[in-house]
């Protein structure tokens, strides 16, 4: 009965302890995200959304360059990374040699790169031979990172669709192109969208890649083939400087950033939960 009891009383102080930790754990998470909130909500109104940050010195000002940067540099990541990154997810899943280990290898040690790295690549591939920084650097830069997330997300949907499928498409007389594309993908298509997702909520924060390829512009620009604007490169630069009304837009524009990321991941579970019951 002691020994019973004994092991209830360390089960207790073993839960206890991971939750105590857990806590713990998340305590500076609660910090810096009450930080932000609080200082970046008061720079936050309409004229943020829609005017051009104001030389040092003047009040008031907005980050309307860096929102539409941002949104230019992921359309190029996008354009770039998801068609590429579903073909080979398809590939891979469905060929089984040595190139494709160690082509599963290769992306695995793609993804574990340093987003410093990437920029490197993007600056050698992109900005040396155009003799200029671009937003279509800054997009190659990206999607590279987001390249492998979308790989792996697509090889792994496609393997738990049921044979059974493929099976059915072959005897109605569909050649494998047809029963990849009508219906191996749309019945993995919220698994790939899912990993779509987590790859753009991930390179939405990134600086350092588009600190050799973007650059950053303080005026509008949606030409790819011109410098611009983005968030993260915005929230560097401003974070940075002494000019109290730069700083309060460094707080702003962290807190729409956060807020971004925060809306991604919630909609990504949201699609993960909806594609498993379905």
């Amino acid at each position: 009965m002691k020994e019973l009891q004994v092991k209830i009383l360390k089960d207790k102080i073993f839960k206890v302890l991971i939750v105590s930790l857990s806590l713990i754990s998340v305590i500076p998470l609660f910090i810096i995200l009450f930080q932000i909130f609080k200082n970046g909500i008061k720079a936050i109104n309409f004229e943020f959304f829609v005017s051009l940050p104001k030389p040092p010195g003047e009040e008031a000002g907005g980050i309307l360059n860096a929102l539409l940067g941002t949104i230019l540099l992921l359309i190029i990541a996008l354009i770039f990374s998801v068609p590429l990154g579903i073909i080979t997810g398809i590939f891979i899943a469905e060929t089984r040699n040595k190139f494709t280990d160690f082509l599963r290898d290769f992306v695995n040690v793609l993804q574990g790169l340093p987003s410093i790295v990437m920029g490197i690549l993007a600056y050698l591939w992109v900005v040396k031979p155009m003799g200029h920084f671009s937003a279509l650097s800054g997009g190659v830069a990206l999607s590279l990172m987001m390249l492998p997330l979308v790989i792996k997300s697509t090889e792994e949907t496609i393997k738990m669709v049921p044979f059974s499928l493929k099976e059915a498409s072959y005897a109605l007389g569909a050649n494998y192109v047809s029963t990849i594309f009508r219906v191996i993908l749309p019945a993995s298509i919220g698994g790939i969208m899912s990993g779509i997702l987590i790859g753009v909520s991930r390179i939405a924060g990134e600086t350092a890649p588009l600190l050799f390829t973007a650059f950053g512009n303080p005026f509008i620009n949606m030409n790819p083939l011109k410098p611009v604007e983005s968030l993260p490169l915005l929230i560097f630069k401003y974070a940075m400087s002494p000019y109290e009304n730069w700083q309060r837009i460094a707080w702003g524009a962290s807190l729409i950033l956060i807020l971004m990321v925060l809306f991604l991941n919630i909609f990504t579970n949201i699609i993960i939960e909806k594609w498993k019951k379905s």
